[in-house]
């Protein structure tokens, strides 16, 4: 079985076993997450109803992503900024998928 679950602003699909990187939830690593913004459910190619649908997951680490470099340059005017940023993620494992309980 399988899930569209939003979290973040973004949305992931997901399975029972999944690992995935999202953005950063609270909680320690062992510590158990529920998410219940299921968009869409279903087993093959059939869908199932996501009325009460919830993904059950638990956070394996929280993590740093790759680091991006902001650079600003303005021509003709000895301007230069160099900046650089390190997102906040947390790695899920998807432990199930099924009914809010």
């Amino acid at each position: 079985m399988f899930a569209v679950v939003r979290t973040g602003g973004k949305q992931y699909r997901v399975a029972a076993g999944d690992k995935i990187v999202v953005e950063k939830l609270g909680g320690e690593a062992g510590d158990s997450v529920t998410l219940s913004d299921v968009l869409l459910a279903g087993d093959g190619s059939d869908l199932k109803s996501v009325a009460g649908l919830t993904v059950a997951a638990e956070i394996v680490a929280q993590a740093k992503g790759e680091k991006v470099i902001v650079f600003k340059k303005r021509r003709r005017h000895n301007y230069r900024r160099k900046n650089g940023h390190r997102q906040n993620h947390t790695i899920l494992k998807i432990v199930s998928i099924g009914d809010a309980a």
